[in-house]
């Protein structure tokens, strides 16, 4: 357990609206380890954004953390990210855990060059050395394959969309974070610069030994990132495991149904299969387990007792009263090869 650097313990947080507060994660509990990568899936609204949030202290005003602590380490010093001070928090944000947003083109200031973007970030963290900036700054180009010097005298608008999403992910690592959040880091490119981005991720990664916390719609990205999986339906953690086992042995009907709804090369498939109605109002979420309404396999049970995380496998834990119906339907859900 001395590998553990983020330990998420029974998280809740709520959004104050004029209906009433939305409940947007319930009970999240989430360990991050050294080096590991952990990929967040599931539809828009799930919590994963917000949940990510909590984690550097960026939740917008209405926003409030009802219950739970967030435990940060490094070098054998534990922290609860939500006590820390306003001093502490700032410092603690890119230097101890970045967050890198989908979307690079709204990330820069349009008016100033690249070299100055990375400046003012290093001397708002305490770093005013001009030589070491620029040694770093012109490294980490190095690392995320640019040309360091036309990049670092060039305006965001001068970059291509994968150029200045490659610049965000060096901007992102510049003070040496033990944690990085990748929200949709690959939004709006072409699928040859995807495969770019995350060719890079990775490098970087290895040569720069952070954990990733990676967070997707797009679970194919996931499945080659992610060392494990956590799938997030209303606010919750449903599903959590090892890759291979979420993708190929899903224990969770609403993981069966992201799964389904993938097209697959190889084999025919006259259609998708897609998960029936929408997410539910967090505002009064149904009672039992919030999955029921859409789920094939629901019965009383699950429409009045909701359901707890169970270990089933080593590392593979769901919260569903049938999975042995998911495993029975799992040969039309496996992507093979």
């Amino acid at each position: 357990m001395t590998d553990i650097i983020l330990q998420v313990q029974n998280v809740s947080i709520i959004y104050r609206s004029p209906r009433g507060d939305v409940r947007a994660t319930n009970n999240v509990s989430l360990t991050l380890r050294k080096g590991e990568t952990i990929a967040l899936i599931g539809e828009s609204g799930s919590g994963k954004t917000t949940l990510s949030l909590s984690f550097i202290r960026m939740l917008p005003n209405s926003a409030r953390v009802t219950q739970g602590t967030i435990l940060y380490t490094r070098d054998g010093v534990t922290r609860n990210v939500l006590e820390l001070s306003d001093d502490e928090i700032r410092r603690f944000r890119w230097s101890d855990c970045a967050m890198v947003f989908q979307g690079a083109q709204n990330a820069f200031n349009p008016v100033l060059k690249i070299r100055n973007q990375f400046a003012d970030t290093a001397a708002a963290h305490g770093y005013r050395d001009k030589a070491w900036v620029k040694k770093r700054t012109l490294d980490l180009f190095k690392l995320v394959r640019l040309d360091p010097q036309r990049v670092f005298d060039a305006y965001p608008h001068e970059l291509s969309g994968g150029m200045r999403q490659r610049t965000l992910l060096a901007l992102g690592v510049m003070l040496d974070p033990q944690v990085v959040i990748l929200d949709e880091p690959t939004t709006a490119l072409d699928i040859l610069t995807q495969r770019a981005i995350i060719d890079v991720l990775k490098a970087m990664q290895q040569a720069l030994h952070f954990s990733i916390i990676f967070i997707s719609h797009d679970l194919a990205l996931a499945a080659e990132m992610a060392d494990r999986v956590a799938t997030m339906y209303a606010g919750e953690i449903v599903e959590e495991g090892p890759v291979d086992e979420m993708f190929y042995r899903p224990l969770h009907p609403y993981t069966l149904g992201l799964i389904r709804s993938i097209p697959k090369l190889n084999h025919e498939q006259d259609h998708l299969v897609s998960i029936p109605g929408e997410p539910p109002n967090l505002i009064t979420p149904p009672s039992g387990c919030k999955f029921h309404p859409r789920c094939q396999f629901a019965t009383e049970k699950c429409r009045v007792d909701p359901p707890t995380l169970v270990e089933y496998e080593p590392g593979h834990l769901a919260a569903c009263w049938h999975t042995d119906k998911v495993i029975e339907a799992r040969p039309a859900a496996v992507v093979q090869g």
